[in-house]
């Protein structure tokens, strides 16, 4: 299916699919956590990085061999993670380009089509400004792992429970540990639910992945 110009917060139609997408990566440990899991799963991943962070250059060895093959796709969450609708045109298109870049530069990777905008704040300039340099489909979520802020274990697991869902994109994030010492229960309750993982790129097509 070609990847909607517009805004996602699901993937399309019925089915068993979960895409996990995990943003930031202010704390290298949790984005070389996250790639382990990966590794030894086969957990399917989104990861929508703000590049400003080093977490992204210190794990290039980590993530780079999931990245080649798909099984970890790379989107882009900005440079610096500013609220975009604060932005003039230029300044939008900015943000997105330098993040643009530097995947490129450390993954070998084209990010495009898909970008998320910090905090899920966007707008039609924000919109129009993206699509002048190919970020068409802005990608939202339909639940959270709320783990932006530092929350307990249980909490995480929590809300994974809530929002582990077919057809569901769920946001996560890279920036602090709990989420790490609950893998193997965020893994059971796939697997409880028959959920199989997917990067967007697996639903999605478009000129940049056919």
């Amino acid at each position: 299916m070609p990847a909607p110009q517009n805004v996602i917060t699901g993937l399309p139609g019925e089915g068993n699919l979960l895409a996990w997408t995990v943003d930031d990566g202010t704390d290298p440990s949790v984005v070389a956590a996250y790639a382990e899991f990966a590794a030894t799963t086969g957990a399917r991943l989104t990861l929508f990085a703000t590049c400003m962070y080093p977490a992204w250059e210190r794990n290039v060895q980590a993530l780079k061999p999931l990245v080649d093959s798909g099984q970890v796709q790379l989107g882009n969450h900005t440079w610096s993670h500013p609220d975009l609708t604060s932005l003039t045109h230029q300044g939008v298109v900015d943000e997105l380009q330098r993040a643009h870049d530097r995947i490129g530069e450390l993954f070998g990777v084209d990010a495009r089509p898909f970008f998320r905008p910090p905090y899920g704040y966007y707008n039609e300039h924000v919109l129009q400004a993206a699509a002048s340099i190919g970020y068409t489909t802005p990608t939202l979520w339909y639940g959270s792992l709320a783990d932006s802020a530092l929350l307990t274990e249980q909490q995480i697991i929590d809300n994974a429970k809530q929002w582990f869902l077919p057809q569901h994109i769920v946001i996560g994030h890279l920036n602090f540990d709990p989420v790490t010492r609950v893998f193997p229960e965020l893994q059971a309750l796939i697997r409880e639910r028959a959920l199989t993982t997917v990067t967007l790129n697996d639903v999605f097509s478009s000129n940049f992945h056919p």
